[in-house]
């Protein structure tokens, strides 16, 4: 398969795109149209991005000092999908682990809020809340990791749960290229 292609909409996001690229392991995948969108939202407010895996496409309503975190968060939305099962269950659990030792914190907004709207019966049935918060937990951990940013706000889960979840995305990626 070849190399990901990404198509900017604009210069200046393929410009602020170019920093976050050089951190990633290899991309490969159909192209990506990225683009902006003045006032993204949903049922809970305003967001910063959008990942439409099936039409291929992100869009994103962010300042530049939050493009990398941004996005970085919706390009590994592709590759939640391409991941497979084993992949998905094995990073589940490292989020249920947490989730039993009532670890506190997330690596972005919006799995945080998801984390804290679960409930113990979510997380027993693998329901479709506790899967979308493993899908923004990932996205947002990818984002942590890639992003090249020392520091934010939104970056609350103690040290030693990162350090687990950067080693478990240390030795799924390995030497490979990424599918997204």
């Amino acid at each position: 398969m070849p190399v990901l292609m990404l198509v900017f909409e604009k210069p200046r996001l393929e410009v602020w795109a170019r920093a976050v690229l050089t951190r990633l392991p290899a991309l490969e995948g159909r192209p990506i149209r990225v683009q902006t969108a003045g006032g993204l939202g949903t049922r809970r407010g305003p967001v910063h991005g959008g990942a439409f895996v099936r039409e291929r496409r992100m869009a994103l309503d962010c300042p530049a000092a939050e493009f990398p975190r941004i996005f970085a968060h919706e390009l590994f939305h592709f590759a939640w999908v391409r991941a497979g099962n084993r992949a998905r269950q094995s990073f589940e659990r490292i989020l249920r682990d947490e989730w039993s030792q009532g670890a506190c914190g997330e690596l972005g907004w919006s799995a945080e809020w998801r984390k804290r709207e679960l409930s113990a019966a979510d997380v027993r049935a693998r329901g479709r809340r506790w899967r979308e918060y493993c899908c923004e937990s990932f996205c947002d951990t990818a984002a942590w990791l890639y992003s090249g940013l020392p520091a934010h706000a939104e970056f609350t889960l103690a040290q030693r749960r990162r350090a687990r979840r950067k080693s478990w995305f240390e030795r799924w990626l390995g030497e490979r290229t990424l599918p997204v």
